[in-house]
């Protein structure tokens, strides 16, 4: 398996798309996610399932490892269902639209950054941790998705 960190940046709405692949399923804690008004910069740490890693035989173990993300020349944070009271957040995806990035998480979340362009960076840190269980994504059927 591969065990060099990630290291990213996104400039466009398909540089994130790459990023937003790479973060599914990651879990983030709302006490990890903060605004800093004064340098314009959102930032948050996630718990990321290694997909790139992703052993292709059965029985090997899968692999989280903490990330720092952060996105500057944010202007404001707007919240959609998001209750800080919650001990996770399991991330679905990023989604880059005309002024914002949003950041959507399972269980209808939302954080929207209101940006007038897009520059984030991400970052591996610390030693990755053995998990023995892979994020399933099942359909509505109850059949395997694309996480399968």
């Amino acid at each position: 398996m591969q065990d060099d960190p990630l290291k990213l940046a996104a400039a466009d709405a398909e540089d994130l798309d790459i990023l937003s692949a790479l973060l599914q399923d990651a879990v983030v804690p709302p006490s990890d996610m903060t605004y800093i008004p004064s340098e314009r910069r959102f930032v948050l740490v996630a718990c990321r399932f290694r997909w790139e890693n992703v052993p292709r035989m059965p029985g090997r173990i899968y692999e989280r490892v903490r990330c720092g993300i952060a996105f500057d020349r944010v202007s404001a944070v707007r919240h959609r269902n998001f209750d800080r009271r919650e001990r996770m957040f399991d991330m679905l995806a990023l989604e880059a639209g005309d002024g914002y990035v949003d950041l959507v998480f399972a269980g209808g979340a939302t954080v929207r950054l209101v940006t007038d362009r897009i520059v984030c960076h991400a970052e591996d840190f610390g030693e990755p941790w053995p998990t023995r269980w892979r994020p399933d994504h099942r359909l509505d059927d109850g059949k395997p998705g694309e996480g399968e």
